[in-house]
């Protein structure tokens, strides 16, 4: 192999999983933003809906209504920083995983029962249009397979620090010496 592939190889590969980042966390930071901008004690009636009756504790109800968007809103806004993106990414998988089971639940009830996905990207949806479970389920699976592209393709070390932060750091080093 040349030199110059050698010297490109993991600079596509950051390239890539950089793009995959922003995707996945501006999708996120939509949904957790959207929510936490509605009404969130009538934002949660759509749980009772959504979730099977044997499945609803309160615990779960508090957990998915105030709690997931204040999630969402961390993972997505420390993807597009690139803050440990590798460990970030692993976190979305079970989350990503979970937006898949319900939208699948969603679909096997029928559209009659679930036309739209239950408020996805809560107030953001009067601004981006309301999504059926079908779109929703493809948007899942997709943030699933970006979320996998972050973990495998990007270079470097599993908690290795963004190059913004290594550069600053390299910096205040020379400032300090």
């Amino acid at each position: 192999m040349s030199n110059h592939t050698e010297n490109t190889q993991p600079r596509t590969r950051l390239i890539i999983s950089l793009v995959a980042a922003i995707l996945l966390g501006l999708t996120l930071l939509a949904s957790g933003l959207g929510k936490l901008l509605a009404n969130l004690p009538a934002e949660t009636e759509f749980i009772d809906k959504l979730i099977p009756a044997f499945f609803m504790t309160s615990t779960l109800a508090y957990f998915i209504g105030y709690v997931l968007p204040w999630i969402e809103l961390s993972l997505g806004i420390l993807l597009i920083l690139s803050i440990l993106p590798r460990l970030m990414a692993v976190l979305c998988l079970p989350l990503t995983f979970a937006f898949m089971a319900n939208n699948s639940w969603m679909i096997s009830q029928g559209m009659e029962e679930f036309p739209e996905c239950a408020y996805c990207f809560g107030e953001l949806e009067q601004i981006l249009g309301a999504l059926s479970p079908l779109q929703s389920l493809c948007i899942d699976i997709g943030l699933f397979a970006l979320a996998l592209t972050i973990i495998f393709v990007r270079p470097g070390t599993f908690l290795s620090l963004p190059l913004w932060v290594a550069r600053l750091r390299k910096k205040r080093k020379q400032q300090n010496k």
